[in-house]
């Protein structure tokens, strides 16, 4: 049986990556399953098309967490189209890796938007519409825990942010039935981070399993979540980064 049949999702930056492996995941868990992309039109449409053949349930929505609103129109667009919502995953993100003398607050909004304050947006309208056993998964990183080199605290500091909007929106929500949990991957091998790329060795030499996860490693940790059997699990921050952060 599958475990979240008749399930509606949602998953922002799923065309690609760890999304594109949430979707699928959630897809063959039984889940209909809507996700947002920016500007990967075409790659969105490919991994819908693959999926639907299939015999997923899958479909794509326009939508930029830079934006405000564009979320809570997706989420709008999901609930009119298929009556309700059951899980949200909040996995699209950003990082902006410089030295520090060279950001900008422009940098700092465009982060932050992204990072934060559209997970805050998609948590106000989880409070008004999310289903009562609902699910709000959100992915964050490592290094909201841990910064083992330079150029990373814009990207950090909006991820630790998510630590604590995860354990609130745990408590606020809990009374429903709701839960609400983070999802905190290390070096994951995707086109964003890749396991050949020119700081993977030195990332491997600090990790207690010396090697790249798998998005799908981190998709059936979101599975798990996103399933009744994890109704006892709440404001939990699960790290999973093969002992980089020990």
């Amino acid at each position: 049986m599958q475990k979240l049949k008749d399930k509606i999702a949602l998953v922002t930056g799923g065309s690609r990556g760890m999304g594109a492996a949430i979707v699928r995941q959630l897809a063959q868990d039984g889940a209909t399953v809507v996700f947002t992309y920016v500007n990967g039109k075409e790659k969105a449409q490919t991994l819908v098309d693959k999926l639907t053949i299939e015999g997923l349930k899958v479909s794509a929505i326009k939508a930029d967490n830079a934006v405000e609103g564009e979320i809570t129109s997706a989420l709008t667009q999901t609930v009119q189209k298929f009556g309700k919502l059951d899980i949200l995953v909040n996995n699209a993100g950003v990082y902006a890796g410089k030295p520090m003398e060279e950001h900008t607050l422009d940098d700092y909004r465009f982060t932050m938007d992204v990072n934060v304050k559209a997970v805050f947006e998609a948590a106000i309208f989880a409070a008004q519409k999310l289903e009562k056993s609902g699910r709000f998964i959100t992915i964050g990183s490592n290094m909201a825990d841990r910064v083992v080199a330079a150029q990373g605290t814009l990207y950090s500091m909006s991820k630790s942010a998510l630590s604590g909007l995860t354990r609130g929106l745990a408590r606020d929500l809990g009374p429903k039935g709701i839960t609400v949990n983070l999802v905190q991957p290390g070096p994951v091998n995707t086109d964003m981070n890749p396991a050949d790329g020119s700081h993977a060795d030195n990332a491997r030499s600090l990790m207690a399993i010396p090697k790249y996860g798998d998005p799908q490693q981190i998709a059936e940790v979101v599975s798990y979540l996103a399933s009744p059997s994890a109704s006892f699990t709440t404001g939990s921050i699960m790290t999973i980064d093969g002992g980089f952060n020990c």
